[in-house]
């Protein structure tokens, strides 16, 4: 699972850094050529040079060609539901602590975007759990890792089903390490995730909205067998750099989602309390019809959309195993327990 190294193949995805800093991501292909208002820049000059290297349009004009970072990658990558940022991702494995060999949870798959930051973070000799309730968002999450990785990673395995009664159906009381949840309402899994979870071990969800962070903290505490939760979330500001002229870019990446992590307590044991003013307000069955994907701002997908994504992951994926057949690589497993 090592970065790929040496010239372009044809099947390679190829970032593309063109006049005026332009980004543009390709698959090569034999006889392909982009065609953009500056020219045509044909894919047989970029395939065998290295990474790295600046190859010249029909007009003239210059590209640099690198090979997408992980971020790059996540963020031009098909989706078939929203993804997991790379600046949350990031705080993710650093907040969750997730470690080579750890057994990791996640909950839902989504588009895959995550799961190759918890792949990563795993290493061969770690586990990760994928758990998605609909077969269409795994077939994306599956070909944009295999897009990646160039093949399926030994160490992931996708579960279908809610997790409230997948996890314990799949995964062992006290077997799992890490569990990070990527849900609507992570409060109605956690029941079981305390359950899977080894004492010690970590649960981390990322929610959109302040009344769901407020929710998924007031099930933490009530359930009693968790530390005290920690919440947080992440803004990242760029910056001009040019000679003396230094400022803030005017944009920046900011509010995505929250995080909100905590830990497993022993058997038996009751964390020290703490002192807290008394919320004015607590939650009861009386919301429940309140947390819909329509009342937190989450955008449905419709399936004619839905369709046309998995058909351009998997596309770029076929392209990635040829690239990964022509360089010889052996950095991915040839079998998988991975069932989608």
């Amino acid at each position: 699972m090592s970065a790929v190294r040496g010239p372009f193949v044809y099947g390679d995805r190829v970032q593309l850094t063109g006049p005026k800093g332009k980004l543009q991501t390709i698959t090569l292909v034999e006889d392909g050529e982009l065609h953009t208002h500056l020219g045509v820049l044909r894919h047989s000059a970029i395939a065998g040079e290295p990474d790295g290297s600046v190859v010249t349009n029909s007009e003239g004009h210059e590209y640099l060609c690198l090979r997408p970072l992980l971020r790059d990658f996540v963020m031009s990558m098909p989706r078939g539901a929203a993804i997991v940022y790379p600046k949350d991702a990031a705080q993710i494995v650093a907040q969750a602590d997730i470690f080579p060999g750890a057994v990791v949870v996640e909950a839902g798959v989504g588009s895959g975007a995550l799961s190759m930051s918890l792949l990563r973070a795993v290493g061969e000799r770690g586990e990760l759990h994928s758990f998605e309730r609909r077969a269409e968002f795994a077939e994306v999450a599956r070909a944009n890792i295999t897009t990646f990785f160039g093949g399926v990673p030994d160490q992931w395995e996708i579960h279908f089903g809610d997790l409230a009664e997948a996890l314990p159906r799949d995964m062992a009381d006290g077997s799992v390490d890490r569990v990070v949840l990527d849900m609507l309402a992570p409060w109605e899994v956690l029941p079981a995730v305390s359950d899977a979870l080894a004492p010690g071990g970590v649960v981390t969800c990322y929610v959109a909205t302040a009344t769901q962070l407020s929710r998924v903290a007031e099930f933490i505490r009530g359930l009693g067998c968790f530390t005290e939760p920690e919440s947080s979330e992440t803004m990242v500001r760029g910056w001009h750099v040019d000679g003396l002229a230094v400022r803030p870019d005017h944009r920046m990446v900011g509010h995505t989602g929250f995080l909100i992590s905590s830990r497993r307590l022993a058997p038996g044991s009751l964390a020290p309390e703490v002192k807290r003013r008394a919320s004015k307000r607590s939650y009861g069955d009386a919301d429940e019809n309140e947390w819909t994907p329509g009342s937190v701002g989450d955008r449905e997908i419709t399936d004619k959309n839905l369709r046309k994504r998995v058909r351009d992951a998997e596309k770029a994926a076929a392209g990635a195993e040829r690239a990964a057949a022509l360089r010889g690589d052996d950095q991915v497993g040839g079998s998988s327990s991975a069932s989608v």
